[in-house]
């Protein structure tokens, strides 16, 4: 997980370039303890996160605010290991999924020579049978031959048991076997899973922040894209308009897919955030996406804010209109009218809801179209809290008042500008941002004097290596501090006060 505290910054090879008069540096605190710092991500911890996500968590998931932080955290550092995982193991590997009970990342490799590389990572090793490309391939295949059998309503790979999951209602276990073995999945890789679940899109009901149909239906804005906001497909077809707000979707694909892009009319402001029914909004930091395991709340009209846990990724589901492949499957609740609607982990956008099964009163299991594909399908650019798109370029570091630059192993950090703080003379707008080497993950705080030390009042931390931040303050002392959480090398960053 993120760390708690960190060691002070003894030396800095960091330098500033002050292009405006924005601030006045001094060379000392502006008290008698001039070495009294608050480690970033010290005692506001759970600044981090957005209180409404966190009650949610608190909430559904039976956890202590400070606990949900620290779930938050490790996930976050799994997601990083996940795709390192993936790229080292090749053909060897067979999935990385979560115990968030005892924060343990699990990760198998069907090659035994591979545990060590496991290991080294910060993993549990598991040896499995399957490798993760050939159960998916196995459901490709086995979702070309249950076309037109009834009584499937999907298929997952369970990554813990190693095996392809089908749901079956009962009396469809002949038929499905039937189609597993002609669509050539060994029977050892395949487990089939009685349910009455009868999985439906939730269309009928406003979800997430409304939006209407030209037919007068309503669903849910997923997340805003710099041309407008991405949803479920099954909402619209390409060429229908949209009102509150004004667009068209310029893009949909259902069934076979969820997804959709609706392109908004002049005069409609994408904002990178999701609101959250309690009065404000949870923002958005990106869209890295969250191990197996992970905990994952969802945002909708009808329900407000709820949370579950993520079973399962490339999920299929026979819904009435067509089968769906590629959806992530959860212990979430929805009900009708989430439809489209947002699911975070933390401040990473995940997903838009799709349908599912049961209620917020009994339970029930519901599946997201990840939002990722739909930003590659269509060349989409996620809008963020920091005013641009995840790993893409940040317009808050452009045109700054004034630069800096400077190197930073992993774990270590930096004080801009030029080492010191600025006395802030009158209320004004600060923005921040840090852009370091594109392998790593820097972040950016800004911190105030409290009068006995320095406390962070706002932050950047998303995994990507650019990150921003903007704050409205008060009159005192301000500084920024760069931090190095993963990876090594030189940054630049941007302050700019207005």
């Amino acid at each position: 997980m993120r760390r708690t505290t960190f060691r002070r910054l003894a030396t800095t090879t960091a330098t500033l370039t002050l292009t405006a008069s924005a601030f006045t540096a001094h060379a000392a605190p502006p008290t008698p303890d001039a070495d009294a710092d608050e480690p970033i991500g010290g005692a506001d911890l759970a600044e981090k996160y957005p209180d409404e996500l966190l009650e949610a968590m608190q909430d559904d998931l039976d956890v202590t605010e400070d606990r949900a932080v620290e779930r938050l955290d490790f996930q976050a550092e799994a997601s990083v290991t996940l795709d390192e995982l993936d790229d080292a193991l090749g053909d060897d590997f067979a999935g990385l999924w979560l115990d968030t009970d005892d924060d343990v990342v699990y990760a198998a490799v069907t090659d035994q020579a591979q545990v060590s590389t496991v290991r080294q990572a910060g993993a549990k090793a598991v040896t499995a049978r399957y490798a993760l490309e050939d159960l998916e391939a196995w459901q490709a295949s086995l979702t070309a031959s249950l076309s037109g059998v009834d009584g499937v309503p999907g298929t997952y790979v369970d990554l813990a048991e190693n095996t392809l999951v089908v749901q079956v209602h009962r009396g469809s276990r002949g038929e499905a076997r039937q189609a597993a073995r002609a669509a050539g999945v060994p029977q050892r890789a395949v487990t089939f899973e009685v349910t009455t679940e009868e999985p439906r899109t939730y269309q009928d009901v406003v979800g997430g922040n409304a939006y209407y149909t030209g037919g007068g239906s309503r669903c849910s804005v997923g997340f805003a894209v710099t041309t407008g906001f991405v949803t479920a497909g099954h909402c619209g077809a390409t060429g229908a308009t949209t009102s509150q707000p004004s667009g068209t979707f310029a893009g949909s694909v259902f069934p076979g897919s969820d997804m959709a892009w609706v392109r908004t009319a002049a005069g409609n402001t994408p904002v990178g955030a999701v609101n959250d029914y309690s009065g404000g909004v949870v923002e958005v930091g990106g869209s890295t996406q969250a191990p197996v395991g992970s905990q994952v709340c969802r945002s909708g009209s009808t329900t407000g804010w709820h949370c579950g846990t993520i079973q399962a990724y490339n999920a299929t589901v026979t819904y009435p209109q067509g089968s769906v492949s590629g959806l992530i499957r959860t212990t979430v609740c929805a009900e009708p009218g989430d439809s489209g609607g947002s699911l975070l982990a933390g401040d990473q956008a995940q997903g838009v809801t799709s349908g599912g099964s049961g209620s917020c009163s009994t339970g029930g299991t519901t599946f997201f179209q990840p939002v990722n594909p739909i930003l590659n399908r269509y060349d989409l650019t996620l809008v963020t809290s920091g005013g641009g798109g995840g790993g893409g370029e940040d317009p808050a570091c452009t045109g700054s008042s004034s630069t800096g630059d400077g190197s930073l192993n992993q774990g270590g950090q930096a004080v801009h500008p030029d080492g010191s703080y600025w006395n802030q003379s009158s209320a004004a707008t600060i923005t921040a941002c840090v852009e370091g080497p594109s392998t790593a993950d820097y972040d950016v705080y800004l911190q105030r004097w409290n009068g006995s030390g320095w406390s962070s009042v706002a932050q950047g931390t998303t995994t990507s290596h650019l990150d921003s931040l903007t704050y409205s303050a008060s009159s005192g002392y301000y500084r920024v501090v760069v931090h190095a959480y993963a990876g090594s090398g030189a940054y630049t960053t941007g302050i700019t006060v207005s």
